[in-house]
């Protein structure tokens, strides 16, 4: 897991050969002006993800993983906290792992909490376990789905 400035992302671009495309994207956009929805940045191997969801407890936040995908995500507007833990310590999925959304829920506690704020990003990779969207009221976000 990364969490960082969205201005330090040169630091991260050898972690995937997509990724400098997806920052392209990132940087050359107002996201914040796009809809809600999904938005083909290069097919199905990159694409962003804006919403605009309402924050949960953390105890309504559940763990989820992915195996086919890291996540770049960026709060545009509010600020949101994620809770994390390394996948290795994952014992209890909540169902099986579902293919076709490359996605785990799982019913562990995260082991951390940290908050991201405009201007800031996190990067989820396989190994990392992480529960989004914890907070109160609502947030603007985007979530970038780069295919590893």
């Amino acid at each position: 897991m990364i969490a960082d400035s969205l201005k330090n992302y040169k630091s991260y671009l050898s972690i995937s050969p997509r990724l400098a495309k997806a920052f392209e994207f990132i940087l050359n956009n107002d996201l914040a002006s796009f809809e809600d929805g999904r938005h083909d940045i290069d097919g199905d191997e990159i694409f962003a993800m804006i919403s605009t969801p309402q924050l949960k407890r953390p105890e309504d936040a559940p763990v989820e993983t992915h195996k086919k995908y890291l996540d770049i995500q960026l709060v545009l507007s509010g600020s949101e906290r994620f809770g994390w833990i390394a996948a290795e310590e994952l014992k209890d999925a909540a169902a099986p792992f579902d293919v076709a959304k490359d996605i785990c829920f799982w019913n562990d506690t995260p082991t951390m909490y940290f908050d991201l704020h405009e201007g800031q990003m996190a990067i989820f990779l396989p190994e990392d376990g992480h529960a989004p969207m914890i907070g109160s009221g609502s947030i603007k976000k985007c979530i970038v789905k780069v295919m590893l």
